[in-house]
């Protein structure tokens, strides 16, 4: 017997939460695309951030879908789980996954079209890619004798969640090298901490209806996606507002400091502020 809500008014709250999530978390790369075009640069933005985060939203997506669309991989999610636990995949994540994979492949785009100064992709990122990739074709060829999708889908949870948890590292250790966040947009950091601790907390609202803590566990990957983000995000907010405030002249016209130069031709214009 597949399982069901108990709670009217709590399923209509997690679809709430779940869409509403979707929406910020999908809103968030918009002010960085915009920004990146308004400056027509993309210097500020660690290009290891973009490699490792395109990695994480397609394995996001080959998981979200699968068990989403898959009545196989759900039933061995049941065989494992139990009958009466909820598919932990709601809409909302493979939309946000779609649309996630676009936009991240786009602002990829715009690092060949748009001013970069000095900036590459670092051999780690490289190599910490082809590593992940190749493990993921050798999980494949390992699963399909067997047809244990429910594990290989597993093993591209697994994958987005280690990305989550390295992607922000270069950003951050960049924002710190140069003492600023220009050229990083804090609307998309903004709108991914909403985006997350709603996510958290459409969890909760299941797990409450359900009595269970499986949801949790079950989809290991959607809760550290969300601690992860959330602790990500903090950081961030706190570079940008508190160790590396934005000065700016009297036309409200960012200030680049001397210790932005190295990143930054001497031709460049002033930058615009951060969206």
């Amino acid at each position: 017997m597949s399982s069901s809500w108990n709670s009217v008014g709590l399923e209509v709250l997690y679809q709430v939460l779940g869409w509403v999530a979707f929406f910020a978390w999908s809103f968030s790369f918009y002010p960085q695309v915009l920004l990146n075009y308004k400056r027509k640069s993309v210097v500020g933005l660690n290009f290891d951030f973009l490699v490792l985060n395109l990695t994480k939203h397609s394995s996001y997506l080959i998981y979200n879908a699968a068990m989403f669309s898959s009545p196989f991989i759900q039933r061995q999610y049941h065989d494992k789980y139990g009958d009466k636990e909820m598919i932990p995949v709601a809409a909302n994540d493979v939309a946000f996954s779609l649309h996630a994979v676009a936009l991240t492949a786009f602002t990829v785009f715009q690092v060949f079209i748009y001013e970069r100064g000095t900036q590459k992709v670092s051999k780690v990122c490289i190599s910490i890619s082809a590593i992940v990739w190749t493990a993921a074709i050798v999980c494949l060829i390992i699963a399909w004798p067997k047809s244990d999708w429910l594990w290989l889908i597993d093993v591209f949870n697994s994958i987005q969640v280690g990305m989550t948890a390295i992607k922000y590292i270069p950003q951050a250790v960049m924002n710190f090298r140069r003492k600023s966040t220009i050229g990083w947009s804090v609307g998309n950091i903004l709108l991914d901490l909403t985006g997350g601790v709603l996510n958290f907390g459409q969890m909760g609202v299941q797990s409450i209806d359900q009595h269970t803590l499986v949801n949790f566990y079950g989809n290991i990957g959607k809760t550290l996606l969300s601690l992860e983000t959330v602790f990500f995000d903090l950081l961030f907010i706190i570079q940008h507002y508190v160790l590396y405030p934005v000065k700016k002249d009297e036309n409200g016209k960012a200030i680049i400091s001397e210790r932005v130069a190295p990143l930054i031709r001497p031709s460049d214009k002033p930058e615009e502020d951060n969206v």
